[in-house]
């Protein structure tokens, strides 16, 4: 069974049902087979911009939690792992968040699923 970490950006197109979601990871995401995982990153993420009105979430960062459960998606905590590999990332991408999503895919051996080409960069297994 394959392990993937959803970024924030797919988490809310998938929960969205947005058409920018590609076919690969609507594919992924809706096999039964495959481990889904959202960490608590996402999650953070999505409040810190709902607060500052630079993102919309229907039922705000508690809804988004309620419907990654539904799906049966593992909400991940960080770890001191995640924390290690993240002061050894180069300083490639800016984006916090980001940065600790690829730290947490990294140390958790798991196959990122993300559009952001900056992730790309980086020695992390990594599908769109």
């Amino acid at each position: 069974m394959a392990s993937y970490l959803l970024d924030t950006h797919t988490a809310l197109w998938y929960f969205n049902g947005d058409e920018k979601l590609s076919k690969t990871a609507h594919e992924i995401i809706y096999n039964s087979s495959n481990a889904i995982y959202l960490s608590i990153t996402s999650v953070w993420e999505l409040a810190i911009k709902i607060g500052l009105g630079k993102m919309k979430f229907d039922g705000k960062s508690a809804g988004f939690i309620r419907l990654a459960e539904e799906d049966d998606f593992t909400i991940l905590p960080i770890k001191t792992a995640h924390l290690d590999e993240l002061e050894n990332l180069t300083m490639i991408h800016r984006d916090p968040f980001d940065r600790l999503l690829i730290a947490t895919a990294l140390a958790e051996q798991m196959i990122l699923i993300t559009t952001d080409e900056n992730i790309a960069k980086y020695k992390v297994s990594q599908i769109w």
